[in-house]
């Protein structure tokens, strides 16, 4: 089990105006600003991690780490790996307690969406640093309950914290009864070594999703449930 903590994340204003889609409204440039140098003194990036090995595989299930997660999907795409990295990351709380000392709606939305950049920024440094340290050529990664995609349900956020143990004693990350993470802005998921890119988004119907990050390709859907 690793735990990063020193990681050397800095938010950009323009990166965040593009994020926000403002690109062309330079009014808002000085509000934006503010508040991005208000993140980077407040975000605490943390990241606890393992490498574990993949065995039993079935249908639809997989076991990691020696724990059984029921997804068809994850099962294909570990289909020919032998290892693979559960991990988990946090900005921290101190964002959310400074945007809720906000009276202005419109910046809370600003700060609440540089939070998902920061955790973006994070998940990026992650997995530099995988391939780094493990000489990995290219990673992909799934994360529970990620957007439509019912084949891996948020109730197995459960097993995967189990994988680490006391996850908030050791990152500050604590799952509530309804499986939401508190930070609200980190993520659990499992990184894993592909030949072809992977991301959820692509077997992923939803339309008009802001976190797309890859077009719905229906063949490739289709072909996971013939596998």
């Amino acid at each position: 089990m690793e735990i990063l903590g020193d990681i050397p994340i800095h938010l950009d204003t323009e990166q965040v105006l593009k994020k926000l889609h403002l690109n062309e409204r330079r009014e808002q440039f000085d509000v934006v600003h503010k508040l991005v140098e208000i993140a980077n003194s407040v975000v605490q990036p943390k990241v606890i991690y393992e490498m574990s090995y993949v065995d039993n595989k079935n249908e639809d299930t997989v076991d990691i780490g020696g724990i059984k997660f029921t997804s068809r999907v994850l099962r294909v795409n570990l289909d020919k790996v032998g290892k693979v990295f559960p991990a988990i990351i946090t900005i921290g709380k101190k964002l959310e307690d400074r945007m809720a000392s906000l009276d202005n709606l419109l910046e809370q939305y600003y700060l609440d969406e540089i939070g998902n950049v920061a955790l973006g920024l994070i998940g990026n440094y992650l997995e530099e640093h995988l391939k780094r340290e493990y000489r990995i050529g290219q990673l992909s990664n799934m994360y529970p309950g990620m957007g439509e995609l019912q084949d891996w349900p948020i109730a197995q956020q459960e097993q995967l914290f189990s994988l680490f143990g006391n996850v908030e004693a050791l990152i500050g990350v604590k799952l509530t009864p309804s499986l939401l993470m508190i930070p609200r802005k980190s993520e659990s998921g499992i990184y894993f070594p592909t030949e072809v890119n992977f991301t959820s988004c692509q077997i992923c119907s939803r339309e008009r999703c802001k976190d797309r990050q890859a077009p719905y390709d229906k063949d490739l859907a289709e072909s996971y449930r013939s596998k």
